[in-house]
């Protein structure tokens, strides 16, 4: 009898202590998509042309690129070098949080790292036009980690 009543207890207790756990568990999904702060995920990323993304990301406050954004502008810029007569915009975005003043700044910041890293891969600034949107075109109108990663952009878009 006594036996039966430890095992009865011992069987509850990993009952219990499962659903707990299974309660606890932290869905992993979206966290693939984001490597520090910084959007790798590719559900909003179009094409300039074949096999060449046409945007960057940017971790929180921070105009600095990532290896994989000098990465993507690489393949822009040999694309750009291949199609001489085509002239690109870059957008500068920022996600949801701060002012509007500072986000146009980052924005901005944003847009010429990336027209500079074109630059010092042969395409002439004559072919390169900056604008900052800050934070007021969000690709994704969410308000949490996920969502202000993939606001935290910019963006080659051609111009002609």
């Amino acid at each position: 009898m006594n036996l039966s009543k430890i095992l009865k207890n011992t069987f509850l207790v990993i009952l219990l202590s499962m659903v707990v756990s299974a309660c606890a568990t932290k869905k992993t999904a979206t966290i693939s998509q984001i490597q520090g702060d910084v959007y790798t995920g590719t559900d909003t990323v179009e094409y300039l042309a074949k096999g060449v993304p046409d945007r960057v990301f940017f971790a929180t406050n921070e105009s600095i690129l990532t290896t994989m954004s000098r990465d993507t502008l690489r393949k822009q810029a040999a694309w750009l070098r291949d199609n001489p007569s085509v002239n690109v915009v870059l957008e500068g975005h920022a996600d949801e949080r701060g002012t509007r003043e500072y986000n146009l700044a980052l924005g901005e910041r944003r847009a010429n790292a990336a027209k500079d890293y074109l630059m010092t891969y042969g395409v002439s600034a004559d072919r390169i036009s900056v604008i900052s949107y800050g934070k007021e075109r969000p690709v994704d109108s969410g308000s949490n980690p996920l969502s202000w990663s993939k606001n935290r952009r910019s963006v080659t878009v051609k111009a002609n």
